[in-house]
């Protein structure tokens, strides 16, 4: 493990780089902070571990969480509201989420979707309704949380608010509408002069008179230092791809695979917990479930007694995290030939989470014995869900009348015990404007944070497109709130 304690400014002889702002990482939440930074007068210096720009951002399928009311929401008849995003976000985001940062950030959304694409991120005004990880081609929106399924739609009026990037070319899983929102954005930070150094680990603070003077870092085997006259922003991830921080904060995930990459290794949390750093729910996570959202919606998902447990037509992400945190990672997916069918037709935006049946059979206690099921408890949840079903209904979860339809034989079963994957969402605790708190109290001078290195929107529950919303959004906070810093003097707080 790399030395994280900071360095005194003292005992470096020679800064080999320097800017006002030097931002460590260039992904989201580092290329946001940089504009930002720039655009308000000040050198800005974007240091990145690897060969180019784009992070986790530019491998994701580019869902950005934003409503309130854009002006593409607008353009396709949907009405939003900045109090009805704050309900859905409120509830659907964990037990732990900041009503203060969830509002500040639903008041601002519509703003930030007019910066984006004031930065050159395009939108094509088409609607996507199917479900789906992803959407297949370039709609530029869609529902991505669950928004409009139970146990949400019920209370909160359902809106769409996933805004993908539009792609010519786009290959879901290989190079999605996230590279589209990431190349834009890196060529707005060089418009404005923004200097990148690749293949730069960072590894510890360097402070001094009482403030974070810069960083010390490792290029090709060589030691560096480099200056910050104003400030730093931290905005390399989260720590996923860290076995001990996640073993000892997210014991959950420990031993499932990573839905990150793997440069998050919670670098930037640990070096600023060297310098008195609070953090915030390091045990929240979001579980991704590698399951075909068309089939999901068709059939039903049962645990390892055979009963239902969740709405099979909400966010995957929704069920995902109900497999693994609530039911011991066990789920297996019933359904009937002709739901298969259509789904498999259907599914053009996941063809990567196809897989053949485990098990198919001519009757439901023959499926429930091969699968190794309690004898009459399969039986039971779909005599009573086709029983519901056959009238439009679903009582027990509150599946949508679109996807509701007796199973009839042949039947069919999908074993997807440990078909979960997840990235962790706790981190730094920073203000509004991304200012890294102390644990005595007030923020650490000179020192800001943004993206998944930071607690943020979400602390437990999650909606696609939550960390690209959140990681730009701050990262543009945590930029401008550097940049308004001046040597020797703490900056005016963004009002």
């Amino acid at each position: 493990m790399q030395d994280v304690r900071p360095v005194q400014a003292g005992v470096v002889e020679e800064w080999d780089l320097e800017a006002d702002v030097v931002v460590a990482g260039y992904g989201i939440a580092g290329v946001c902070a940089a504009i930002e930074a720039a655009r308000a007068g000040a050198e800005v210096l974007v240091l990145e571990r690897t060969g180019g720009w784009g992070g986790a951002a530019a491998l994701s399928g580019g869902w950005i969480y934003l409503g309130g009311g854009t002006a593409l929401q607008r353009a396709l008849g949907f009405d939003d509201t900045p109090e009805a995003m704050a309900r859905f976000m409120s509830a659907a985001l964990g037990p732990a989420a900041d009503d203060a940062r969830i509002g500040d950030y639903c008041a601002g959304s519509a703003g930030h979707y007019d910066w984006l694409v004031d930065c050159g991120v395009e939108f094509k005004p088409e609607f996507w309704s199917q479900p789906g990880w992803e959407v297949p081609h370039d709609e530029g929106l869609g529902y991505s949380g669950g928004e409009n399924s139970a146990p949400f739609r019920a209370d909160i009026p359902p809106a769409p608010r996933g805004h993908v990037p539009r792609m010519q070319g786009k290959r879901t899983g290989v190079r999605g509408a996230g590279y589209m929102l990431m190349r834009p954005l890196a060529e707005t930070a060089e418009s404005l002069g923004v200097r990148a150094e690749f293949d730069v680990r960072v590894s510890a603070l360097v402070t001094g008179d009482g403030r974070i003077a810069g960083l010390r870092a490792r290029r090709y085997g060589r030691d560096l230092t480099v200056r910050a006259r104003r400030g730093v922003v931290l905005a390399t991830g989260g720590f996923t791809y860290n076995a001990d921080m996640v073993a000892a904060h997210a014991p959950r995930l420990a031993g499932r695979p990573a839905a990150a990459i793997e440069e998050h290794d919670g670098v930037s949390i640990l070096m600023a917990q060297a310098v008195g750093a609070a953090v915030a729910h390091m045990d929240a996570t979001e579980v991704a479930f590698f399951g075909d959202p068309q089939l999901l919606a068709r059939g039903i998902v049962v645990n390892g007694r055979g009963q239902r447990f969740i709405a099979e037509d909400t966010y995957p992400g929704r069920i995902g995290q109900a497999v693994l945190l609530d039911q011991g990672n066990e789920a297996f997916l019933v359904i009937d030939e002709a739901g298969h069918d259509e789904g498999v037709a259907t599914a053009t935006s996941t063809p990567f989470f196809r897989q053949p049946p485990t098990w198919a059979a001519g009757s439901i206690a023959e499926l429930e014995a091969d699968m190794g099921l309690p004898a009459g408890a399969l039986q039971g949840t779909v005599d009573m869900y086709n029983a519901y079903a056959e009238c439009g209904e679903d009582p027990l979860l509150g599946k949508k009348r679109e996807w509701l339809r007796p199973l009839r034989s042949p039947f069919a079963a999908f074993d997807m015990r440990g078909f979960t994957a997840g990235f962790t969402l706790g981190g730094l605790r920073c203000d509004l404007d991304g200012r890294v708190q102390h644990v005595a109290g007030g923020p650490i001078d000179g020192l800001y944070a943004a993206g998944r290195c930071t607690w943020g929107l979400a602390s437990g529950g999650y909606a696609s497109g939550t960390s690209l919303g959140d990681g730009s959004f701050y990262g543009r906070r945590a930029g401008a709130a550097a940049a308004r810093r001046t040597s020797g003097d703490a900056e005016v707080p963004h009002a």
